[in-house]
């Protein structure tokens, strides 16, 4: 291919496995020192420091100082959508790491995806919400309807200031464990956060597991419930 976007320079960024763990540990939605991501790349602080400038000049994350520290991030949702949806053509084609672990069941069963709810509990909530018709689809483009926008208020989010955002209000993520969406924009954000204030889910430290407890789950599954 002469013109037009260059994916194999994405790929072939993505494609080099100690990036791919790089990536990957961002995708928590916190930013991390370069000594954190040199740990998760399994690679010398030398090493990683010339990956997170390779990324960085691709747009792929952004450094971001706190003091004297400096921590990086990945750019922004459209990253995490991408990095996700890869996770699930690899699953989905079998291509799959061997080592496994007990959080592996964790991870499928409740997890964050760059600051969304994902995993088989995110896809449940996206189910429940579409059947309860607060969503308009159409391929990929998706829409808050009225009885949506009504339920969304009850959750005590402020839609207007989501509204009022640059961020899309609401995307659908392809879910690499579900093989199905879930909801990621700033509603998907705003839902997480809620949970989290209710006291019904919090995130594990280190990780990128969500963990609900007894009650939580309860008030989680009459409040997005599925036929």
């Amino acid at each position: 291919m002469k013109e037009g976007p260059d994916i194999t320079r994405i790929a072939a960024l993505i494609g080099d496995p100690a990036r791919a763990n790089i990536l990957n540990a961002l995708l928590s939605g916190k930013a991390l020192t370069a000594g954190e991501l040199a740990h998760e790349a399994g690679v010398l602080p030398a090493t990683a420091s010339s990956h997170l400038s390779k990324l960085t000049d691709a747009g792929l994350i952004w450094p971001r100082k706190q003091g004297r520290h400096k921590y990086y991030a990945l750019k922004d949702e459209r990253v995490a959508q991408i990095l996700e949806s890869l996770a699930g053509l690899a699953a989905d084609k079998g291509h799959l790491r061997t080592r496994t672990g007990p959080a592996d069941d964790q991870l499928r069963s409740s997890r964050i995806c760059y600051d969304h709810l994902a995993g088989a509990q995110g896809v449940r909530m996206f189910d429940s919400m579409a059947q309860r018709g607060f969503f308009t689809i159409d391929m990929e483009e998706i829409s808050l309807t009225y009885v949506g926008a009504t339920f969304v208020k009850e959750m005590d989010i402020d839609l207007a200031g989501l509204q009022s955002k640059r961020r899309p209000l609401c995307r659908m993520c392809l879910d690499w464990s579900e093989r199905r969406s879930h909801l990621s924009g700033a509603l998907g954000a705003a839902l997480l956060v809620q949970l989290e204030v209710r006291g019904w889910a919090r995130r594990v430290e280190g990780s990128r597991m969500i963990t609900f407890s007894a009650n939580g789950l309860q008030e989680f599954d009459q409040r997005f419930p599925v036929t």
